[in-house]
């Protein structure tokens, strides 16, 4: 038969190893108190008992053998007296109530009987220089009474030790199990497919709330991803299913028709860009699967971010003056940053094309890198037409496309991405209002002469 589940818990066992810990400490404890007073009683005893024999050599210097009974006569009566023995050299009892102790000296045990019976008796026998044998004892029953006094004590404190260590670990077991039955309920719950539920907290700040508080934000962040897998499922279908349409009309378009084979090149052509399109698109959507991942957080290394921006500016100036996109940058040098390279190129390239085209001709865009503190300020901005603020958020979804934008090539996905890649390298990305325009601030933290961290530049400040 197995024994009842609180017995069985951690918990309980762990308080019960602390019980029996507690229980030995106050057996040896005990035991340390119980020898130190019986010692203490002893020393005592025997310092009393030398103290009245000094008291006999005394009295015998002054009047021998008749002063020696007149002292005995004297000390023997009254409450807690000693018990005094006064032997002749022949062995012959002159006088007090102790055992005779024959050619015994020093320190002895004896059985002395009194007007309650026998009793026990530490004495000490010493001859005097006339040959006189005297000896003075002490009842032992004292120290006895007080060595079960002690004995008591110590029974009581560890019976009381192992009574409240019994209740308290039944009572933590009982708190314990109740909450590891809430996360277990939580658990099941989720798995049953409810994944709103969370594991309720105490607000005590323990360890087992602590692990609430982490498990509760695993299943936020897991909820998210799967909140985005279906949001992107949906998107998917929704968005595809247009170039898909097209596609399948070129194809038929050009197996119906029957003229110049320039017409069959032409649809093909068509069919082809379709297709391209659309392998562009998952092409994205992997990429951003990937970077979300953090698979690629352990290539990681010192990027002079100031050199990447650069680049950028350097190669989309003159595509953007062509496009009527006057394109300025102002870049303070030596800006590094801990991340992926090409991770963090994509992030700007995309930002600059989505700049460039979802604004007007004659829209300026700058790109800006400047440097406050332990943190670099990367920002794209543009005086175009801006993002509405209800819609700055949900234009890093993916697929989200504002109205003024349907009619513009793109999938839908570039501003994702820069948000993918702001997450793995731990920055904060800021949609602003330019006034007019839209600005794009990306907040990364930057490295001195040695690199540091994700977890360093991940909690860089704005």
């Amino acid at each position: 038969m197995r024994p009842p589940r609180i017995l069985r818990t951690a918990s309980f066992r762990l308080a019960a190893l602390f019980l029996l810990l507690f229980t030995a400490s106050a057996v040896v404890l005990g035991g340390a108190v119980f020898w130190m007073t019986h010692a203490s009683l002893i020393q005592q005893m025997q310092a009393r008992v030398r103290a009245a024999e000094g008291h006999f050599a005394e009295a015998d210097q002054k009047g021998g053998a008749a002063a020696l009974i007149a002292h005995v006569q004297k000390y023997s009566r009254g409450a807690g007296a000693l018990d005094y023995l006064v032997q002749s050299p022949a062995g012959v009892r002159i006088a007090g109530q102790l055992p005779m102790v024959g050619e015994h000296r020093g320190w002895l045990h004896l059985t002395a009987m009194d007007q309650d019976g026998a009793k026990r008796v530490l004495a000490y026998a010493e001859q005097l220089p006339d040959g006189v044998v005297v000896a003075v004892g002490d009842d032992l029953s004292r120290v006895r009474r007080a060595d079960d006094a002690v004995l008591r004590a110590v029974a009581l404190s560890i019976a009381v030790t192992i009574l409240l260590g019994g209740v308290g670990g039944i009572w933590l077991s009982r708190v314990f199990l109740h909450r590891v039955d809430a996360m277990s309920r939580t658990a099941e719950a989720i798995i049953d497919g409810d994944l709103g539920q969370r594991i309720p907290l105490r607000g005590s700040g323990d360890d087992l709330d602590r692990l609430a508080e982490t498990i509760n934000r695993m299943l936020d962040r897991i909820g998210k991803l799967l909140a985005g897998v279906r949001e992107a499922s949906n998107n998917i279908a929704h968005d595809l299913r247009t170039p898909l349409s097209r596609l399948r009309q070129h194809l038929e378009e050009a197996r119906g028709r029957t003229g110049a084979l320039a017409d069959h090149e032409q649809a093909l052509e068509s069919a082809k860009a379709e297709v391209e399109a659309l392998l562009g698109t998952f092409a994205a959507l992997l990429r951003i699967a990937e970077v979300e991942a953090g698979a690629q957080r352990a290539a990681f290394c010192r990027v002079d971010l100031s050199a990447v921006v650069d680049t950028v500016a350097e190669a989309f100036a003159p595509s953007a003056e062509d496009e009527g996109h006057p394109l300025t940058a102002d870049i303070v040098p030596g800006v590094s940053v801990h991340g992926d390279k090409e991770l963090l190129t994509q992030m700007l390239v995309n930002l600059v094309e989505n700049a460039l085209r979802h604004t007007p001709r004659g829209t300026e865009v700058r790109l800006s890198l400047r440097r406050e503190g332990r943190t670099a300020l990367l920002s794209v901005e543009d005086n175009g037409p801006g993002v509405p603020a209800a819609e700055r958020q949900q234009v890093l979804r993916r697929f989200y496309r504002l109205d003024q934008s349907r009619t513009t090539p793109g999938s839908g996905l570039g501003l994702s991405l820069v948000a993918a890649v702001a997450e793995l390298h731990g920055a904060t990305l800021r949609l602003n209002d330019a006034g007019p325009g839209l600005r794009v601030v990306v907040t990364l933290g930057v490295v001195g002469d040695a690199p540091v961290s994700a977890s360093e530049a991940s909690r860089a400040t704005v």
